[in-house]
């Protein structure tokens, strides 16, 4: 497997790709079903709409939660399509990355006029 740093970049210029040919203002679905394609073509493993349960108090519980995309098995990547990051988004990816055991996030938000204004990473700390 590739650096993870690399490889996030990778997705990055995969995000900004996307972003140049579709641009703002579609359905999340869109964003995702592109995204996907473009990984796919350029060889990566990926997982659509993972499921992701919950531990609490030493059990496993289905509370319906999906992970949007995991490529490559280790970077999550939250897709959004919305007037802008909220914390809540960050927060929502951080745990994703701690109920899952992953260290690497990306929220990557569709819907702005530049893609690099879209993107959020966050990290992990697995020491925690």
């Amino acid at each position: 497997m590739m650096d993870i740093n690399k490889l996030s970049s990778k997705i990055i210029g995969v995000a900004i790709e996307v972003h140049k040919v579709l641009g703002p203002g579609l359905l999340e679905s869109a964003y995702e079903e592109c995204i996907c394609y473009e990984l796919n073509l350029r060889g990566f493993s990926l997982e659509r709409q993972k499921p992701l349960a919950v531990r609490y108090k030493g059990i496993k519980l289905d509370c319906g939660y999906r992970l949007d995309v995991v490529v490559e098995n280790a970077i999550i990547l939250e897709l959004k399509s919305c007037e802008r990051i909220e914390p809540i988004h960050k927060a929502q990816l951080l745990t994703y990355l701690k109920l899952s055991g992953l260290h690497l996030g990306l929220v990557l938000n569709f819907n702005v006029p530049v893609m690099r204004d879209g993107i959020v990473r966050i990290v992990n700390e697995l020491d925690e």
